[in-house]
This record gives structure tokens, C-alpha cells and sequence, in this order.
């Protein structure tokens, strides 16, 4: 608008700001109220797994350890001829889900498959068979329930790292020209750098809203229906995707003219606040918002957040900018401030991280039986070294040599950011990891123990569950999936398990197919220790592959 004041300018951008603050209100008002919960799992089912039922129920019922939601046609009952077996869409209410079936059908063995997303949006899903009067062979469920294409968990986790690197790359340079910036110094080198960041958090905020799809669906990358999209952005999740991209446009419309030069107190304080609003986004998508205190986990999580922002940004500013074209007088002035905010926002950070470990781990024994407690080792390993590489650069600051040798100091920030962009790194995959406590609950809910892991070969690969994983009877599963992750048919399974240690021989498994890329087993275990575990899936006349696993048995 050439010819416009400066004082119209602004208030237009207000206006604008307001506009996608009212955007963001009606995202808040469509948002359904979500009870607190994290990573649901199956604690009993009506009828029982395994059990022999003299008449079809009218309904199979689900109750899980927490609330969950629906997603689309993923929750089928599978008739002994293949056939569907329930009749229209299950209800869901609560931690417990209701499935009408046909009580008239065929007698045999029924197999209830479903996939549901707990509160913190990770899907759970399983598979268990029940049987009318007698057994039968196990149908098979065409629909893939087991898990989600890894291409997308990839796809989520990249998507969460961008997010958290916007993030920096927009607090950084904003904070920095709010309030530091030397009036003499031309801004829109990190104009163009913050442009970039709310570009990156806006690219990040739409993939995550569109991979929670497939994700929880469990599809590939393009498998995203209409349904689908439309039961994601309905949920808290997409409610809190929906927010951030509203308060990001209110801020945009404020950050123009902060990257044109100074603003005024009322300007500098409406961004503040939606800075702080954005933030919140975050913690209230993830585990946070369903941990065992949500109000102090969201509160505590978006401070970290905050603080990682302002203390990262900072330090790029530093490295890219002012430690490269700011004089002496003006290094003088700058660095003892940012000294005092970078302590700070370390600080902050360290609380935030401690507090949010201690309701996330709860137990110092889950710090290293979790892989949520080991990639928080790492984190919290790889945060010592920045900190005393912080330690020798703000030692240097206090000696006021920065100001007349910046070079040491500009190298020392970029070994601080280079190690940070690591720990981002393990943040974007632990927002996506279950916590600790979590695996303590799900251990918890039964005395038995659990074995789980993923067998690889040239030609396939088989996920092999163990349960209890104790002496005794103990049952197994095995499901086949093709290199790219897709269902693998597997015309003949042979498995045996072996403890030489104890003298034991190979003990063959009998197995029976539930799906063509299912197969169970029940085998007796006498004694503790590792057992060696082989197991052979036979594809076609010619083609098979062979895999081993050790199994500790307590």
C-alpha cells in the first residue's frame, strides 16, 4: 500500500492479527473435550480371547485401560467363513468400545481385529479369536490392523524435527530484533531466516495433520480418505493443529513490520502472548496433555519448548549475525544481556526437562529398561557437553574478550548448535516414543512378562511376540511382512526353540495360520535362561527364509 503511514500499517496489521486469532477461537470452540489418558491397552474383552461360547453374543465388547477414539472401519468382527460378522459401527464411550455382531451366525472361531488411537494420538490395535460352540480354523482379516507403514512413523518424526527447527529458526531472530538488534545493523538477513522458520513450523503443522492419517489408520503416505481426515481434525490433536495455524497467522501479520524495523510496546507484548499461545500447541498434541498431570505436564513441557527456542535462536543469531557484524561498543552492550538470558532459558530448560522426566520415566529403573528412558539418557548426555561448551563461551564473555575476539566465541556457539541439532533430533523421536511410565503400566497390568522384537532377511521380514516370556506355557505369534512393510503371505511357518546351556534340544512349535501373514503357537518352556529361537517361513514352492532370535526366559 505505498503512501500508507506507519500508524495504519499497524493498526491493519492488528486487525489481521485479530482476524486469525478469530479463526483460532472457532478451532478452540470445535475442539471436543478430551479425558487424560496414554497409550490404551486391551485390559478385557466380552467374550474372553480364546474363549468357547455356547451361543453368538449379540455384542463384543472391548475394555481398555484408558479412553480411546475410532478410526474408520478398523474395528471388525470376522465371521469363521471370512465374512464380516459385525453388524454397523461399533460405539465408543469411554475405555469401552461395543461391537453389534450377528448372534445368528455359523458356529466356529470368530476373529476380532481393531485398531484405535489412545488419548495422546498413537494407535493401539491387536487381534484376539473367540469360538461359538467349537473351534474352527482361524479366519482370515484382509484389513491390515497390525501396524502402521514405517515410511510414515519416518515421515512423522522428520515432520516434528522441521517443526522444532522453525520454531528456532522464527524465536530466535524475533527475540533478537525485539530487543537487541543495533539500530545501525540492516535486518533482513534474519528477516528472511524467521520467514523461514514460520514456513518450516507451518509446513510441519499440515504434514503432521495430514500423516496422523495414515499413521493411525495404518496406511501408506497417500492413503488419506475424506473420513479420515475429517475424524483427525476433529479430534484434540487436529484441534491443536488447527489453533496453532491460527495463531501463527495472527502473529504473521505482527512480525512484518518487527522485521522492518522497531515497534511499539503494545505490538512487542500482543506477540509475546502469541508466542506463548503457540507453544502450548505442542505439549497439548503429545504426551503431555494425557500424562497422570496433564495442567503441570502441558504448562512445564511448553516451557521447555519455549526456553530451547529462545536459548537455540539466540545462540544462531549470535553465530550467523551479530558476532560477524556488530563493532566492539555494541558486542560490549549485547553479550553480558544475552549472557544473563541464555542462563536463564538453560536453566528454565533444565527444570522443564527434569520435571517433565520425573512424570514421564516415574521409576530410575525405566530410565534403562524403556527406550523412552535411553533416548532421554542420550538427550540429557549430549545436553552436558553443550553446557560446557556454554561454559567456556560465557567464561569468555565475563573476561570481555568476545568483543575483541568474536572468532572463538562464533566458534564455540556453532559447536553448541551443531550438538543441539542432535538433541532435536531425540526430542522429535521421543515425542513419538510411549513414555516410560507407560511400559511400567502396561508390565504392570499382568504378572507375566513380554518379549517382542523384529527379525530381518533378504526376503522378509517376521515381528516375533513372546508372551509371557517366563517358564512354562508361554504363546507365540508371528506375522510376515515384505521388505517395503506390506503383509507378506506365508504359505508354511516351521518355528523351534532350543536352550543349549541346559543341554535342551530343539522343542518343534506347532503353529496355526489366523491370517495368511498371522501365524500362533503354544510352546512350554522348562527352564530360565536364553533360549534360542528359530523360525522358517515359506512363501512360495521355492522361495524361504530362516531367522533367529534369543529369548531371556525368567
Amino acid at each position: 500500500m505505498i503512501g500508507m503511514t506507519a500508524a495504519p500499517r499497524r493498526w491493519l496489521a492488528r486487525l489481521c492479527a485479530t482476524a486469525g486469532l478469530l479463526v483460532t477461537a472457532v478451532a478452540l470452540l470445535i475442539a471436543p473435550a478430551a479425558p487424560a489418558s496414554a497409550h490404551a491397552v486391551l485390559s478385557s474383552s466380552s467374550p474372553a480371547a480364546s474363549a468357547i461360547v455356547p451361543s453368538g453374543p449379540e455384542e463384543v465388547v472391548l475394555t481398555f485401560s484408558e479412553s480411546v477414539r475410532k478410526v474408520p472401519d478398523k474395528v471388525r468382527v470376522i465371521a469363521p467363513d471370512g465374512s464380516r460378522a459385525d453388524r454397523g459401527d461399533p460405539t465408543f464411550d469411554g475405555s469401552v468400545v461395543r461391537i453389534p455382531v450377528d448372534p445368528g451366525g455359523a458356529r466356529g472361531t470368530y476373529l476380532v481385529s481393531y485398531r484405535v488411537i489412545s488419548a495422546d494420538s498413537h494407535p493401539v490395535s491387536g487381534a484376539f479369536t473367540y469360538s461359538v460352540g467349537a473351534p474352527s480354523a482361524p479366519p482370515t482379516d484382509t484389513g491390515d490392523t497390525s501396524r502402521a507403514d514405517p515410511v510414515v512413523g519416518t515421515a512423522v518424526k522428520v515432520a516434528k524435527y522441521l517443526g522444532y527447527a522453525g520454531l528456532v529458526l522464527l524465536v530466535g531472530p524475533a527475540l533478537v530484533l525485539a530487543l537487541l538488534w543495533p539500530r545501525r545493523l540492516d535486518r533482513r538477513g534474519p528477516a528472511r531466516l524467521a520467514w523461514a522458520g514460520l514456513g518450516l513450523v507451518v509446513l510441519s503443522t499440515l504434514a503432521d495433520l495430514w500423516l496422523q492419517v495414515p499413521y493411525t489408520a495404518g496406511g501408506g503416505l497417500f492413503d488419506v480418505t475424506g473420513e479420515g481426515l475429517s475424524s483427525v481434525l476433529g479430534s484434540a490433536f487436529g484441534a491443536a493443529h488447527l489453533v496453532r495455524l491460527g495463531l501463527l497467522a495472527a502473529a504473521a501479520f505482527l512480525l512484518r513490520p518487527l522485521f522492518a524495523g522497531p515497534v511499539g510496546r503494545t505490538d512487542g507484548i500482543i506477540l509475546a502472548v502469541l508466542g506463548a499461545a503457540t507453544l502450548v500447541t505442542w505439549p497439548l498434541a503429545g504426551h503431555p496433555a494425557a500424562s497422570p498431570a496433564p495442567a503441570v505436564s502441558v504448562v512445564v513441557d511448553a516451557v521447555h519448548l519455549g526456553s530451547m527456542a529462545v536459548w537455540l535462536g539466540g545462540l544462531l543469531m549470535l553465530a550467523a549475525f551479530l558476532l560477524r557484524r556488530a563493532d566492539e561498543r555494541e558486542l560490549g552492550a549485547i553479550l553480558p544481556i544475552w549472557s544473563r538470558w541464555a542462563a536463564l532459558a538453560v536453566s528454565a530448560l533444565l527444570l522443564g526437562g527434569v520435571v517433565q522426566g520425573l512424570i514421564e520415566v516415574a521409576t530410575p529403573k525405566a530410565l534403562v529398561d524403556t527406550t523412552y528412558g535411553r533416548l532421554l539418557l542420550a538427550k540429557i548426555g549430549l545436553f552436558a557437553v553443550v553446557m560446557g561448551v556454554a561454559a567456556y563461551s560465557r567464561q569468555m564473555v565475563r573476561r570481555r574478550v568476545a568483543e575483541q575476539r568474536p572468532a572463538p566465541v562464533r566458534r564455540a556457539v556453532w559447536v553448541e548448535l551443531a550438538i543441539t541439532a542432535v538433541v532435536l533430533g531425540i526430542s522429535a523421536v521421543l515425542v513419538q516414543t510411549p513414555p516410560a511410565r507407560t511400559a511400567n503400566e502396561v508390565a504392570a497390568s499382568s504378572s507375566a512378562g513380554y518379549f517382542s522384537t523384529t527379525l530381518n532377511s533378504s526376503l522378509l521380514s517376521v515381528q516375533v511376540e513372546l508372551d509371557p516370556a517366563e517358564r512354562g506355557n508361554n504363546s507365540m505369534h508371528l506375522y510376515a511382512y515384505t521388505k517395503d512393510n506390506r503383509p507378506q503371505p506365508v504359505v508354511e511357518w516351521k518355528a523351534t526353540a532350543a536352550l543349549p546351556s541346559a543341554g535342551i534340544e530343539p522343542i518343534e512349535i506347532p503353529l496355526l495360520p489366523l491370517t495368511d501373514n498371522h501365524a500362533t503357537g503354544e510352546v512350554s518352556l522348562p527352564a530360565a535362561g536364553d533360549w534360542q529361537l528359530k523360525i522358517t517361513a515359506r512363501t512360495s514352492d521355492i522361495d524361504q527364509a530362516t531367522v533367529t532370535a534369543t529369548v531371556p526366559i525368567r
